[in-house]
C-alpha cells in the first residue's frame, strides 16, 4: 500500500481522503494542474471569441448604417471584377459622370461613410488593379 488512508474531516486540499506523504504532494499537484489546464483553456476560447467579435462586429454594424452605399460599393466592385485590363486602362483618365461625381462629393461630406465604403472595395478594386499591372 502506497500510504495510509485516514477520512479527513476539514482537508486543505479538499480531497474526499486524506493522503500521507508523497502521494498527498502528488494529488493536490495533479490537482493544480488540472485547474490551471481549465483556466488556460477558458481564457482561450475568451480570447478567440474576443477577436471573432472584434473582427466581425465592424464590418456587421458597418453594412447596416449605409444600407445605399453598400450598393453602389457593390456596383463599384462588379464594375472592376467584370472590365479586362484594357477597359480599365481606357477608363482610367476619363471625366467621371455626374452619378460618379454626386457619389464621390457625397463619400467626401461624410467620413465615416467613406471608410465604411473604402473599406469594402479596397481589397476587390486593389486586386484586379495588381492583376493587370496597373499597380506594382
Amino acid at each position: 500500500m502506497l500510504g495510509s488512508v485516514s477520512k479527513s474531516v476539514t482537508g486543505a486540499n479538499s480531497l474526499p481522503f486524506r493522503f500521507t506523504g508523497k502521494l498527498n504532494e502528488m494529488c493536490v499537484k495533479e490537482k493544480v494542474m488540472k485547474g490551471q489546464k481549465v483556466m488556460f483553456r477558458c481564457f482561450y476560447l475568451f480570447a478567440l471569441l474576443s477577436i471573432v467579435s472584434a473582427l466581425l462586429l465592424p464590418a456587421l454594424v458597418g453594412a447596416q448604417d449605409y444600407p445605399i452605399m453598400d450598393r453602389v460599393a457593390d456596383k463599384v466592385i462588379q464594375k472592376y471584377q467584370n472590365s479586362t485590363c484594357g477597359q480599365l486602362l481606357q477608363n482610367r483618365g476619363k471625366p467621371k459622370s455626374a452619378m460618379e461625381q454626386k457619389a464621390v462629393r457625397f463619400l467626401k461630406s461624410d467620413p465615416q461613410m467613406r471608410v465604411a465604403f473604402i473599406d469594402k472595395v479596397a481589397g476587390p478594386i486593389a486586386n484586379k488593379m495588381f492583376e493587370c499591372g496597373m499597380i506594382p
